[in-house]
């Protein structure tokens, strides 16, 4: 298939606006254009602060006086939580010609210090809570400084190329092992430029962050888009406060993972009002499976729900759903400047926005790359409109006793339309005879089951599925179903952990 075009997104938003989502070759010169184009809007609003666009370059140029005498192109470590401080580092980094490996701040001493001597890192800068756990880097002689650390100098932005390396972003990429992704510049402004994509109200928003910075979700979707835009983001010290946060910040955009989204359903039901604020416009919705049911009960509170898909190694998006109204089962069109092709059901990638390489990975880079394509490790599918459809994982597929092939997502999916369900995994199990058999565990969605008008509630979730199961393929059938009284246990970006295969 040829490179893909943004035209198929024109008709979302007025001409005037889309005239404005232009690409850039690098963050700097994004940067650039931001400070000349907002300098007196508000950038980031973090714990009872506010700081304009100027304000934050002002604060950047001063940090970048700290990477005085850094090679370009050199490797710097930012280890801190969500705070302007990381805003403000991980711009200085970036715009001056280095490439920022962003550490999770979840990681332990160890892992640091691991991390630095792996990837090769000039300096380690460090939030002042989080300085005990890179002591074992200085005791080996990594140079670490402290995000407040601030030179009275000030340093101009580096000229920067696209191909220039940007960013390392751990992942868990297409193997489940944990690999950092290398973006360059150009793949860091492919992304950002696709979070602009598919929607009416594009500049000058008010975003609220809760994601994680150190997760590409975090930093492309919702920091860097925000920042094109000229938007404004609070930024949440802590997810409890996040609703307090919404009455007092009142953001029009909400980037998150759809459990986040589904529990603010539950409230607003609770409450009678939407908690996510009448003035919410957006949720960008993605890192799982998106359930069509929250897309149909969010726009009865005029919010609308976008979902969407991407990896890491895409620099986050790779396809938006502009239609999820309409087409609540995709996750919508492919964005610009991709080339894609289905082979044996999984899809392959190449374009401006994917990752030059795994670094210091050489063999998961043979495994992951293909004549140049990116092998994503997803199942899918494209209709006759241009829609994608994610069906599955390669490595989760279940070969049956009979030869077949099940995706247990594909399975899942079915069972997903039905209003009553949360959440479901379908498994690989054994019976009592021995024999491999196709098992089903739900999730029952609380607010629905309340609806249930029978006594045995259970009985009647049971006998819905049921209905769905007989509709299905005999090969595709489950064996059993089994209600669960709690949640599944989920990985830190809220996807579902799968069970290992018998």
């Amino acid at each position: 298939m040829a490179y893909t075009t943004d035209e198929v997104f024109k008709k979302y938003t007025d001409e005037e606006t889309f005239k404005k989502i232009v690409n850039y070759d690098s963050v700097s010169q994004m940067w650039k254009h931001c400070i000349e184009a907002y300098s007196d809007l508000k950038a980031i609003d973090f714990n009872g602060k506010e700081y304009t666009y100027a304000q934050l370059e002002d604060d950047a140029a001063s940090f970048r006086a700290n990477f005085k005498g850094v090679e370009k192109g050199k490797r710097i470590a930012l280890f801190s939580a969500n705070s302007y401080d990381f805003v403000k580092v991980y711009l200085a980094i970036v715009t001056s010609g280095l490439s920022c490996v962003i550490l999770p701040a979840q990681l332990d001493e160890m892992s640091v210090f691991g991390c630095c001597m792996k990837f090769g890192v000039q300096m380690l800068v460090t939030s002042p809570e989080l300085e005990e756990k890179a002591k074992i880097a200085v005791a080996k002689g990594v140079k670490v400084i402290k995000t407040t650390d601030m030179p009275a100098e000030k340093l101009p932005m580096a000229d920067v190329g696209p191909d220039d390396e940007a960013v390392l972003m751990f992942t868990g990429g297409t193997s489940g092992k944990s690999k950092a992704a290398v973006l360059c510049n150009r793949a860091v402004m492919q992304g950002t430029v696709n979070g602009c994509y598919g929607y009416k109200e594009v500049f000058e928003q008010k975003y609220l962050l809760v994601l994680p910075l150190s997760h590409v979700f975090g930093l492309i979707r919702n920091l860097m888009s925000a920042l094109y835009t000229g938007s404004e983001m609070r930024i949440c010290m802590n997810n409890k406060d996040m609703f307090k946060d919404i009455a007092m910040f009142k953001p029009t955009v909400l980037v998150a993972v759809p459990a986040l989204v589904e529990m603010a359903l539950g409230l607003s039901r609770q409450f009678g009002k939407n908690m996510l604020g009448e003035d919410m416009k957006y949720v960008i919705c993605g890192a799982a499976m998106v359930p069509p049911y929250l897309i149909a009960e969010w726009a009865k509170y005029g919010t609308t729900v976008l979902a969407g898909y991407g990896l890491t190694e895409s620099a986050n998006l790779v396809s938006g759903n502009p239609d999820s109204a309409t087409n609540p089962g995709s996750v919508g069109y492919l964005y610009p400047n991709q080339e894609v092709k289905i082979v044996d059901g999984e899809l392959w990638l190449k374009g401006k926005n994917m990752l030059t390489e795994y670094a210091g990975d050489p063999e998961e880079n043979k495994a992951a790359f293909e004549d140049g394509w990116f092998k994503t490790g997803d199942l899918v599918r494209l209709d006759e409109k241009g829609y994608l459809y994610i069906i599955g994982r390669t490595k989760e597929v279940i070969v049956l006793s009979t030869g077949e092939n099940i995706s247990p997502a594909e399975v899942e999916s079915y069972f997903n339309k039905l209003n009553l369900i949360q959440d479901s995994q379908v498994f690989e199990d054994i019976d009592e005879g021995g024999k491999h058999i196709l098992a089903l565990e739900v999730v029952p969605r609380a607010a629905e089951m309340a609806k249930v008008q029978e006594e045995n509630k259970g009985a009647v979730l049971v006998g819905e599925l049921n209905k769905i199961n007989d509709t299905l393929p005999t090969y595709m059938r489950v064996s059993k179903i089994t209600v669960r009284t709690s949640d599944f246990e989920r990985t830190p970006s809220m996807k579902i952990k799968r069970y290992k295969k018998c």
